[in-house]
């Protein structure tokens, strides 16, 4: 992406206060919906640490349970983080290989598991994110404890992730934090060192990285989108700021597209009150 002039920096982030606001947010909003405990994936990445080190200060760490749930294709490395993040936090660690769930699907698809195109790799990719989300949603049961989301805001806008797969939590801390704020926050609560500094990656192949696929760094796109959904500036002002047009458009058609993702169930309406329509409650309605 080439560009005539220094382009403006992503957001920043006022660490000491989304602690406080983020940390409250998971405990009342825990509460309020009747349980006491949550649960999480833990990857190895970023953002799992940093849903976990608030989880941890908000609930507890013996009120939190995380789950590590490689393939047998992911990095040892993801593990190995996972664990030491989960160490770092006092929290207690399931470990669950999702290989023969996995693989038990996969074979039903024939040349599935060997299609190592771009389509190939994405199916694959939105099964073990689905396989992922059933032992989450198994274990909340068991544990009586809310599904805590690990996805940032950036790849909520970006439609960068699988609908009832990592994108699915009953409860959400990190969903207003773009990447780069994730970063910022996660440094200030002392996430390890060899997790920040690994180059964020779903684990899907090896060597994947998230900014290889999906074509910029998170930096600039944070900037981009802070401009364009929380400051609205227009597609001329953006330009104007620095940003190429083609990225702008790109990035904003991206956001448009991927609107289904970021929705309930659309419900068609026949009845006086719809839900979602017209019968509409706050989450804590009743409580």
């Amino acid at each position: 992406m080439s560009r005539t002039r220094p382009m403006p920096p992503p957001p920043g982030c006022n660490a000491p206060l989304a602690e406080r606001v983020l940390t409250a947010f998971l405990r009342e909003e825990s509460h309020k919906a009747g349980f006491e405990k949550g649960v999480l994936g833990l990857s190895g990445g970023v953002d799992s640490a940093l849903s976990l080190a608030l989880a941890a200060r908000a609930l507890g760490p013996e009120k939190v349970l995380a789950l590590a749930m490689p393939y047998r294709t992911s990095q040892p490395e993801s593990l190995e983080l996972a664990r030491e993040a989960a160490r770092q936090e006092g929290v207690r660690l399931e470990e669950v290989d999702i290989t023969p769930m996995a693989d038990a699907f996969l074979a039903t698809e024939p040349g599935l598991a060997a299609d190592d195109s771009a389509a190939g790799r994405r199916r694959r990719g939105n099964v073990f994110a689905r396989c992922r989300m059933i032992l989450l949603y198994d274990r909340s049961a068991r544990e009586r404890a809310l599904v805590i989301g690990t996805s940032n805001k950036t790849e909520f806008l970006l439609g960068y992730g699988t609908i009832h797969g990592d994108l699915a939590s009953a409860i959400n801390p990190l969903g207003d934090l773009y990447k780069s704020q994730v970063f910022a926050l996660a440094r200030h609560l002392g996430v390890p060192e060899a997790i920040l500094q690994r180059p964020p990656s779903a684990d899907l192949w090896a060597g994947q990285t998230d900014e290889e696929e999906l074509g910029f760094t998170y930096a600039a796109v944070d900037a981009l989108l802070h401009r364009l959904v929380d400051r609205r500036y227009s597609v001329e002002r953006l330009i104007a700021q620095g940003f190429e047009r083609s990225f702008v458009l790109a990035v904003q058609e991206r956001v448009r597209r991927n609107q289904y993702k970021r929705r309930p169930p659309v419900i068609a309406k026949l009845a006086q009150r719809t839900i979602n329509l017209d019968y509409r409650y706050p989450r804590d309605w009743g409580s």
